[in-house]
């Protein structure tokens, strides 16, 4: 048997509202900041570098818009001064039985930006939406 990587097509995405499928999400980045630091008496001419703190990606999810769903602009109406609605969000890369491989758990999640579809009079496409999500964590679960 062949060993092959996974393909990125067929994944769900648990976001705390109606289980409508998402056809694109991206950010799902992690980086850590660089601290340069040199003592004054180290006889190398150079920096140490270490790990400073921890830097997550805003999440951006992408999905067909469908009629009297209005699901994102209510969770992002739940801005208010110094508060919304947070959420934890499980994206799960699928294999063929519908069991996930590789998940991603996103921690306290909350909108930052919708934008809406753009729309042309001779389009053929699928009116698509998205939503910008600033979070707290990624972990990745790999199995």
């Amino acid at each position: 048997m062949a060993n092959y990587p996974l393909p990125k097509f067929h994944f769900q995405v648990d976001w705390g509202g109606t289980k409508i499928g998402f056809t694109e999400v991206s950010g799902l980045d992690i980086t850590t900041d660089v601290i340069e630091y040199r003592e004054g008496s180290s006889p190398v001419y150079g920096k140490t570098k270490m790990p400073g703190q921890h830097k997550f990606s805003n999440l951006t999810m992408k999905r067909g818009i469908f009629k009297s769903d209005n699901e994102f602009y209510a969770w992002y109406n739940t801005i208010t001064m110094n508060k919304v609605e947070r959420r934890d969000i499980t994206i799960s890369l699928l294999d063929e039985t519908l069991a996930p491989v590789v998940v991603w758990k996103i921690k306290n999640a909350w909108p930052t930006k919708i934008t809406s579809t753009d729309l042309k009079a001779d389009g053929s496409e699928v009116a698509i939406e998205s939503m910008e999500l600033a979070h707290e964590g990624l972990t990745i679960q790999n199995d």
